[in-house]
């Protein structure tokens, strides 16, 4: 479907309903597809007309800095088959559902594990690309095989969990193959032996014993949604910088002066920092730049005020980033695709 809003932009098509933070940008065209034929086509169109393509999910992991110069396409399509065996349920579920519609569609028919990744907003196909996670789990653990299309040579090709590399929000999807495949279908591997993960803070207070998946569900949507604003009605990309790893020597250092620095020890003996410590400790949240803001509620959130275009992100994010490194000595990134005029840029 090609979507044309009247537009007080230069550009003919507004993105404003298709990210999530509401960015007044736009585009050249916007297609929205719902079949690997219809990708294959839009893509053709683009190549022949020389334009810069930009596949698109959700909209919650992208800020658009200007308007794109090319041609949008949204990927729309839809599908879940489910097969087992005796260990394990495996889903295969089209990119264009929406990541948690099928988490719930998951603990509705009895398949559990992804329960504590509840109300991440975005789409299947965009959530092995920064390897989504959260209160302990990331999709790595259940995440079998993705499947996607070449968007230079149009063939289809499927990698398994280990060809992913993935890695803390990090996969092949953000390195080798950065800007030159869709994701067209995830496989997870869901077993039928349910064990809980409740070693994050909030679900602690839970017996390993007796908690059933839909309470681990349920307490997790609670505290997103007391924690993190809803989209609809203030934008918002979810967590805008990824928890900084750093060394234990700094960490230890770190410690003299603050003594409540959040921290947890990685394998490699690194300390992941949490970055929403670190940005309300330097007295950020509430503030704001341009028609931007750091929520009030949780400082790891960055919110559109009222019509802001991605100057107003990205000048905020760099205010936040120079004052965490100048406090702490941390650098800190950024968890969602920056997107210039033409293609992925750097803040």
């Amino acid at each position: 479907m090609n979507y044309h809003f009247p537009k007080y932009l230069n550009m003919p098509v507004s993105l404003k309903p298709f990210n999530t933070l509401a960015l007044e940008q736009g585009c050249l065209q916007f297609f929205e597809v719902t079949s690997v034929i219809e990708l294959k086509q839009q893509l053709i169109k683009a190549a022949n007309a020389s334009l810069p393509t930009l596949i698109l999910g959700g909209g919650s992991n992208v800020v658009f800095t200007s308007d794109y110069q090319g041609v949008v396409i949204k990927v729309a399509t839809k599908g879940i088959e489910v097969s087992e065996d005796a260990e394990a349920f495996y889903i295969s579920v089209q990119a264009g559902e929406s990541w948690h519609e099928f988490v719930g569609y998951c603990l509705d028919n009895g398949f559990h594990g992804l329960e504590n990744l509840a109300l991440i907003p975005g789409t299947v196909g965009a959530a092995p690309i920064q390897n989504i996670g959260a209160y302990g789990v990331e999709i790595n653990k259940y995440c079998q095989k993705v499947s996607y299309l070449n968007l230079a040579s149009l063939e289809s090709n499927t990698l398994t969990n280990s060809e992913c590399h993935f890695g803390y929000r990090d996969s092949i999807f953000k390195n080798e193959l950065k800007n030159q495949i869709a994701i067209t279908e995830v496989q997870f591997r869901l077993p039928k032996v349910w064990q809980a993960n409740i070693e994050y803070g909030p679900l602690q207070h839970f017996n390993l014993e007796t908690v059933t998946p839909k309470q681990v569900y349920d307490t997790v949507c609670d505290i997103r949604k007391s924690k993190l604003p809803d989209p609809a009605v203030l934008g918002n990309v979810g967590s805008f910088f990824k928890n900084p790893i750093i060394e234990a020597s700094q960490y230890i250092e770190l410690l003299k002066t603050y003594s409540d620095l959040v921290g947890y020890a990685q394998a490699d003996g690194q300390i992941k920092i949490a970055a929403g410590w670190l940005i309300d400790e330097a007295g950020l949240k509430g503030v704001n730049k341009g028609r931007a803001a750091v929520h009030d509620k949780q400082a790891l959130v960055l919110v559109n005020l009222d019509d802001a275009v991605g100057e107003d992100i990205c000048q905020l994010a760099h205010y936040i980033m120079d004052i965490v490194l100048a406090k702490f000595g941390i650098q800190l990134d950024p968890e969602p695709r920056i997107i210039g005029g033409t293609g992925e840029v750097n803040l």
